[in-house]
């Protein structure tokens, strides 16, 4: 079976702000930005945190049949799929298996070790979001 390159033909338009003023000889901050989703592997990052942005980092993943991302946490940080086409299963270490098809959206609390499956028979297609996330009571 020949694999094929999926191109999404979608363009995701990212403002990234920040509170404070700079002056002019510091160097700057996040600024905007707008990416075509391509991708020729599994995982392609699309930002990176500082300097690019005031902590978010994100990235494009395309799971063939059977696979995942494999076991991981982001430690303090909050993480949101986007899932664009295909079905999978976002699996939480000591909570219930939960399904998903696109298009939805799958939000993991911070500190929660998680692995995201393709469960179908197509190609999972899904962008995160990881973010740094206030501690409870802030």
């Amino acid at each position: 079976m020949k694999h094929r390159v999926l191109t999404v033909p979608v363009v995701v338009g990212l403002v990234l702000m920040t509170g404070a003023s700079r002056v002019s000889s510091e160097t700057p901050g996040p600024q905007p930005l707008t990416m075509a989703l391509q991708c020729s592997g599994g995982d392609c990052p699309l930002l990176k945190g500082a300097p690019q942005t005031a902590g978010m980092r994100s990235g494009y993943v395309r799971l063939k049949p059977g696979e995942t991302v494999g076991w991981h946490t982001t430690g303090k940080n909050e993480e949101t799929l986007v899932i664009l086409s295909g079905q999978g299963e976002a699996r939480l270490e000591g909570l219930p298996v939960r399904p998903f098809a696109a298009p939805s959206l799958v939000y993991i609390p911070p500190a929660l070790r998680h692995n995201v499956a393709n469960t179908g028979h197509a190609i999972l297609e899904y962008v995160y979001v990881v973010a740094p996330a206030k501690a409870s009571g802030e």
